[in-house]
């Protein structure tokens, strides 16, 4: 089965046109990792600390937290991408350990209570079971660990659909209770806000504040950004602070959650 790994980010419908740059699209989660890390380093007294990718693809978060000290591990069932992680990781300079596998399998492929942090992003889209899968990962994660959770929010489909003209399609994303729009759409379910609190809450973590990422991005045209100085910098900005407002987060393309061990 396929899990979360950069290939899944990639914008729907209208978000074709989007700013796509990874660090605009990535900068709300970088802030909340960073903070978790922090508070995570001060808590045990250790700088380098043990991070599970569960899903991580080519290594678009694995190997940047490799460079920052931590050791890491991804786990994936591709192949392609383990070995692009690899390549990914000494060009980098840093070592980052590869295991073929899914999210789910995570408790026979690891030790238990192994990872201070395990990242789960864009998978639990596409497990079999996202319920058992969230177990797997607490079965990994120490006392006080952290996870972060990354999944595709349903109402952000619906805006994408319809800006590209697709509207009975839009009113299906709504309706449908995993947030499909149609039988050819690629994702197999989304997740509001609530459902994936729920999750969280029913495999034993307590559920941080909901975040949106890629309010605006997958919105505004590439076009202008381009040759506009500051622009970026600029939009990212805007996406820091629509991240938590009451009404903008709910319409992100993805809601990112920490769930605390």
């Amino acid at each position: 089965m396929l899990l979360g790994g950069e290939p899944k980010l990639r914008t729907e419908g209208a978000a074709g046109q989007a700013a796509t740059s990874p660090a605009v699209r990535t900068a709300v989660v970088w802030d909340v990792l960073l903070a978790a890390l922090a508070g995570r380093v001060g808590a045990t007294g250790r700088e380098r600390l043990d991070i599970v990718d569960a899903g991580g693809g080519t290594g678009g978060f694995a190997v940047p937290l490799a460079v920052r000290g931590h050791a890491v591990t991804v786990v994936d069932p591709s192949p392609d991408s383990l070995a692009a992680l690899e390549r990914r990781a000494a060009e980098a300079g840093v070592s980052v350990k590869g295991i073929q596998g899914d999210a789910s399998d995570l408790r026979e492929l690891l030790e238990p209570g192994c990872a201070d942090l395990v990242l789960c992003h864009s998978v639990l889209e596409y497990v079999e079971d996202p319920a058992s899968a969230l177990e797997a990962v607490a079965a990994v994660l120490r006392p006080g660990g952290v996870v972060s959770v990354l999944a595709a929010n349903p109402v952000a489909t619906a805006i994408h659909r319809s800006l590209s003209g697709h509207f009975d399609e839009a009113r299906q994303a709504l309706a449908d209770p995993a947030g499909r729009w149609g039988e050819h759409d690629p994702t197999p379910r989304r997740f509001s806000g609530e459902a994936l609190a729920g999750l969280l809450a029913a495999a034993g973590f307590t559920p941080g504040e909901a975040r949106g990422v890629r309010v605006f991005a997958d919105l505004v045209p590439g076009r202008l950004l381009d040759g506009e100085p500051g622009a970026a910098r600029a939009l990212i900005a805007l996406e820091q602070a629509a991240a938590a407002h009451p009404v903008l987060r709910d319409i992100a393309t993805q809601l990112h959650f920490l769930g605390h061990r």
